[in-house]
């Protein structure tokens, strides 16, 4: 049977390591305040882990102001059709 063919009853959702310790981490969240902390940490270290890989990429001569430069000036919106 290919997935597919498998209705979403049938369907198994399949966690990774990482996933399944978060979840059990969520379980202890008792209140907002803690959830919306915890979501910052997150939000940090990626934060951190994107400013890293641009860090190597300028080291690498990858990428520079001028990158940077074009992209802020570039428009990227969908057109709007009349």
């Amino acid at each position: 049977m290919d997935i597919q063919e498998l209705t979403v009853d049938e369907q198994t959702t399949v966690f990774t390591p990482a996933q399944l310790h978060l979840l059990k981490l969520f379980s202890f969240m008792k209140s907002e305040e803690q959830l919306d902390e915890m979501k910052q940490v997150l939000c940090d270290y990626y934060f951190k882990k994107v400013e890293e890989g641009m860090a190597e990429l300028e080291a690498k001569g990858l990428w520079g102001r001028e990158q940077s430069e074009a992209i802020m000036k570039e428009h990227l919106r969908t057109p709007y059709v009349y």
